[in-house]
């Protein structure tokens, strides 16, 4: 999870080479050094007001190697989403695929005329959007035009409708803090969502000095009001660029200073009511293939969950458009840990999970945890070691534990779609969030592993395999330590310890 601290590629990377120096050499020779120099490194004086938590388990013995308050309850961070991911890959299927369908009440005329509406019924496909095309925007729409051109229409008559009440629910996470919902980790869930529900602000410097930057959104989008409250300072200044969208509003405040002649600074701001921008955007790419439309651009919602949805019998699904398989919806939530696809699964996972009995004041977050409960027990984690309000672990309330978490890996080491669930995963020194992590070490291409961090929580579960060629799961916490290096959070302390399991000499299944 994108934490506020904002690190630096190169702040990383030299921590990672800082890392790699202090462990890389002499990894431990045998499972007794292991135990003594992890115990040794976590009982630092340093850490006397934090809380460690370890487990350590190999996946081809069965032995524990290490463990250090694994019973105890952790702020997991975005190691959250190892959960949400495995109850979607194991409720829905690697090969699963989300649609969003094209509704239209009467078949169109001779001649192309759609007689009333248009209705696009989401379902929560994060997929829809510029980075899984190409960066082309409009290429994430062509799908949807060709079902529209393909059924003969070249003319509506009626209104674009966004149906989004597929979920049920605020469309924000619970336990979710307010500044949260300003950036892009926190925007806003919703059945349609488009381009991850953020547009780009660019910020250039002014030709002059205490001249206002020039402001810009990638694409257009004049539904979005900036509000221009930035200054162009002298050359060489330190460039400092900050915004502010209130909750439930499009309009966003931009302050702060870019030098003269310095770089741009691109940001992706949250939009209010993605489905919203879903429907403009559309619009345009419908008017590219020569389809007009009359009508205006209507969202159906169920927020508050007691709002009447669109009555859609009888109405005809001309075409659907699937999501990327969840295989790949994996990979696109854990390499990047991205939060809005992750509640989306929740939040689809739950409402599969509906029935007639289900209370209509039900949300599909709640159904997601209840469904979440039920896999965990069934795969035999302890009552009382998970404690989820959401899925994708911004909510500061989340909590589980090591033993959980270890339990969750090896039930999923074995499970069918055990494969896409660890080629999901970061790989240390090489991808997602780990890409500038133990680069130089045993660890680095070798590590599968999910990182979390949150101000006052860093986490780092998955997979290893030692230089003897033994597989172990491995659950790292670390809550409620200040480090020394504010860059830092501990991530580097983390890292040692994934470094000295990269090494270790010795078998436990010997």
């Amino acid at each position: 999870m994108r934490s506020k601290t904002t690190l630096t590629f190169l702040s990383v990377a030299l921590m990672g080479a800082a890392v790699s120096r202090a462990f890389a050499e002499g990894g431990p020779t045998t499972i007794a050094d292991l135990q003594q120099k992890l115990s040794e490194h976590v009982s630092q004086p340093r850490f006397a007001a934090a809380m460690w938590g370890v487990k350590v388990v190999s996946l081809d013995s069965g032995k524990t190697l290490f463990e250090t308050n694994a019973q105890k309850l952790f702020s997991p961070a975005s190691n959250s989403k190892l959960y949400t991911v495995a109850l979607g890959l194991d409720r829905l299927g690697p090969d699963y695929q989300i649609k969003t369908s094209v509704l239209i009440a009467e078949q169109p005329s001779k001649g192309g005329k759609l007689k009333g509406d248009l209705v696009l019924v989401g379902r929560g496909d994060p997929t829809i959007n510029a980075r899984v095309h190409g960066k082309d925007l409009f290429a994430a729409l062509k799908p949807f035009v060709a079902i529209v051109t393909n059924a003969g229409i070249t003319h509506i008559t009626g209104d674009l409708i966004g149906d989004e009440t597929f979920f049920k629910g605020a469309p924000y996470g619970s336990g979710w803090a307010w500044d949260d919902m300003e950036n892009d980790y926190g925007a806003e869930i919703s059945a349609l969502t488009f381009n991850d529900n953020t547009l780009q602000l660019v910020v250039k410097p002014g030709s002059r000095v205490g001249e206002a930057c020039h402001l810009r959104l990638v694409p257009s989008a004049p539904f979005m009001v900036l509000s221009n409250l930035t200054k162009t300072a002298s050359p060489g200044a330190r460039a400092h660029i900050s915004f502010f969208r209130p909750i439930d509003s499009n309009i966003v405040y931009v302050n702060g200073t870019l030098a003269s002649g310095g770089t741009n600074h691109l940001e992706d701001v949250p939009v209010h009511s993605p489905a919203e921008m879903f429907l403009y955007y559309f619009k345009q790419a419908l008017a590219k293939d020569g389809v007009t439309v009359d009508g205006k651009l209507r969202v159906v919602s169920s927020f508050p969950v007691t709002a009447k949805a669109l009555d859609r019998a009888g109405w005809i699904e001309v075409g659907t458009v699937p999501s990327l398989p969840m295989k790949d919806v994996a990979r696109e939530i854990m390499k990047p840990s991205q939060n809005l696809y992750t509640d989306l699964l929740l939040a689809h996972v739950g409402e599969k999970a509906r029935t007639q009995e289900t209370p209509a004041d039900t949300t599909s977050e709640d159904l997601g945890i209840r469904e979440l409960n039920k896999f965990l027990t069934q795969i035999g984690v302890q009552k009382g070691d998970v404690h989820f309000e959401e899925g994708s672990g911004l909510s500061r309330n989340n909590l589980t534990t090591p033993n959980a978490t270890i339990k969750l890996l090896e039930h999923m080491h074995k499970h069918a779609a055990g494969g896409a669930y660890r080629d999901a995963m970061p790989i240390a020194g090489v991808d997602g969030t780990l890409r500038n992590r133990m680069k130089g070490t045993a660890a680095a291409g070798n590590m599968h592993a999910k990182t979390g961090t949150l101000r006052w929580a860093n986490s780092l579960s998955g997979y290893i395999t030692t230089v003897a060629r033994e597989n172990l799961a491995f659950s790292i916490m670390l809550n409620r330590y200040s480090s020394p290096d504010a860059r830092a959070s501990g991530r580097s302390e983390i890292d040692g310890i994934g470094i000295m399991l990269a090494g270790l000499q010795e078998k436990s299944a010997q």
